[in-house]
């Protein structure tokens, strides 16, 4: 039967200083100042629109992912400003409520570290990318090495519970041994968590345009299982495709996604995903993309509403669940889609007899094969 899932809050900030040619998410260079205030309250109001489209008075709300863009380029007082409507709104257990900014390790955005602490914030994401300089120039970045490894002795400083370094490889012109004094790096920084990554090249960036020379597959796979190793050695494991924690440092908010939860997302181009269980109907949303149409007094926030279709929810729920390293149940799988159990049976089973998955305790689990070929054990729920 379908259930209420937990519920998190995704908030879009598309300001950054310059756009990176690898990113393809919605974000703007600034031309001008920041409209922070009349932002805040735009979001403020697309908030209170879904709640009140989804029913949503009194729900308890988990966790908290301010995205971009670049969030930090924010102001400590408009990041608090936002945090304190956002809880007056919702039924929060502070001791456990998980509060995640996006941040650039520019000097301007790292001084600031101190106040996004006292705003609320719980936990920083600071997009580093790589520790070399000419690797830092090919992506675009604004920062370079010492202002990022300063960035993560603030982070430490600052009264920030916890914080990730966000890291990429298979770069321009890297070589296994560049990779891994990356990865040396970070985990010399003590960070409690480190997202790792490969670099690829998406459509409508930069990059596709003109794509740069990228490592070939024996190297990308060689940095894959050595950077792995060196991970897992200093005490970051695993846990989904390209996330690597400390015991207890996981991202709240991703683990949500993932488990397949609800989020509201608010903010330009924010998506989406509530489940109304009395209507035993799951919906997503996306928000106006452009930060002008956004703004708009007179326009709703909301640009899509959809209901996903039956036959697509096992295609969803498995292409979220199957990133993590975690077991799931067929319980679970109902009760977060409405749909029964015996969906899902003949897939995992001819996933098992290939060693994709493994079954024990109720429970199923990707195997470290079924991980490596995800694409081809996805194509079964389709």
């Amino acid at each position: 039967m379908l259930q209420a899932q937990p519920l998190s809050l995704y908030i879009h900030i598309p300001w950054c200083v310059q756009k990176c040619p690898y990113c393809d998410f919605n974000s703007h260079a600034l031309k001008d100042q920041i409209p922070e205030a009349d932002y805040v309250a735009a979001l403020i109001k697309d908030l209170d629109d879904d709640i009140a489209r989804f029913n949503l008075t009194n729900r308890r709300l988990h966790t908290v992912f301010i995205g971009g863009g670049t969030p930090s380029l924010f102001s400590a007082n408009a990041i608090g400003e936002i945090l304190s409507q956002v809880k007056s709104r919702f039924l929060i257990d502070d001791a456990s409520f998980e509060v995640t900014l996006e941040a650039n390790p520019g000097t301007v955005e790292a001084e600031k570290f101190t106040g996004f602490a006292q705003a609320g914030v719980t936990r920083l994401s600071i997009g580093v990318q790589s520790f070399e300089s000419d690797k830092l120039i090919k992506l675009g970045r604004i920062h370079d090495s010492e202002q990022a490894k300063r960035a993560a002795k603030f982070a430490h400083q600052a009264g920030i519970k916890s914080f990730n370094l966000d890291l990429m490889h298979g770069l321009p012109e890297q070589n296994l041994e560049n990779a891994l004094d990356d990865l040396k790096t970070a985990i010399a920084l003590n960070p409690d968590h480190i997202s790792w990554y490969q670099l690829t090249i998406e459509p409508n960036t930069a990059f596709h345009s003109k794509p740069p020379e990228l490592p070939q597959d024996e190297t990308l796979w060689s940095i894959q299982e050595e950077g792995v190793k060196l991970l897992e050695a200093a005490g970051y494991h695993q846990y989904e495709i390209s996330a690597y924690a400390k015991d207890g440092k996981q991202c709240q908010h991703n683990l949500n996604y993932w488990r397949f939860g609800d989020y509201l997302g608010i903010g330009c181009g924010a998506h989406g995903k509530v489940t109304d269980p009395t209507t035993g109907k799951v919906f997503r949303t996306v928000k106006v993309k452009h930060p002008k149409g956004y703004l708009q007094a007179d326009r709703p926030a909301l640009d899509q509403l959809n209901e996903v279709a039956q036959d697509e929810l096992t295609f969803e729920f498995m292409m979220n669940q199957l990133r993590l390293k975690e077991a799931f149940t067929l319980a679970h799988f109902s009760q977060a889609t409405g749909l029964e159990s015996d969906l899902l049976l003949d897939q995992l089973n001819q996933a098992k007899a290939q060693e994709l998955v493994e079954h024990f305790n109720d429970s199923w689990q990707v195997t470290e094969q079924g991980h490596r070929y995800l694409n081809e054990l996805l194509a079964r729920f389709l």
